[in-house]
C-alpha cells in the first residue's frame, strides 16, 4: 500500500505559527512521525507540502494510479478551494482529511471544508497524532 500525505499552506511553519494552536513540533518532526508510522503499518508513505493551490491540485492529480490513499491537510485552502475538491472527486483516491486544530471550535469561516466533501474520513483536532490516525484508518479500510 502506498500513501501520499499532502500538506497545504503554512504547514511548513509548524512550531513557529501559532504554537498555542498548532503545537511546538516542527514540520520535520511531523515528517519523521509519518515515516515511522508507515514503517509500523508496513506501508510506503511519501510527503508533499506546498503553499500554492495549483501545486496541491497537481499533486492530487499526479497521485492517480500511483497511490492507494491520501492523507490531506489543505490548510487554509480547506475553506476556499473548490479546485482541490474537484481534483479529489476527479481522481477518486480514498482520502482522509486531517486538521491539527479543532476547526469546529474556531472562527466560523474555518468550519466550512470544501475538500472534506470528497473525503471518506475526517480527523479533526487531534494534533499531529491525527496524521498517524489517518494513516491507520487507510491501512485498515483499504484493500491491500
Amino acid at each position: 500500500m502506498k500513501l501520499l500525505v499532502i500538506n497545504g499552506p503554512n504547514l511548513n511553519l509548524l512550531g513557529l505559527r501559532e504554537p498555542d494552536i498548532y503545537g511546538r513540533q516542527d514540520y520535520a518532526a511531523l515528517c519523521d512521525m509519518v515515516r515511522e508510522q508507515a514503517q509500523r503499518l508496513g506501508v510506503e508513505a511519501a510527503l508533499y507540502q506546498s503553499n500554492h493551490e495549483g501545486d496541491l491540485v497537481d499533486a492530487i492529480q499526479q497521485a492517480y494510479g500511483v497511490y492507494d490513499g491520501l492523507v490531506l491537510n489543505p490548510g487554509a485552502y480547506t475553506h476556499t478551494s473548490i479546485a482541490i475538491l474537484d481534483a479529489l472527486k476527479a481522481v477518486g483516491i480514498p482520502t482522509v482529511e486531517v486538521h491539527i486544530s479543532d476547526v469546529s471550535q474556531r472562527e466560523p469561516f474555518r468550519q466550512i471544508s470544501y475538500a472534506g466533501m470528497a473525503c471518506r474520513h475526517h480527523i479533526i483536532g487531534h494534533g499531529l497524532r491525527g496524521y498517524l490516525e489517518a494513516m491507520q484508518w487507510l491501512a485498515e479500510n483499504l484493500p491491500r
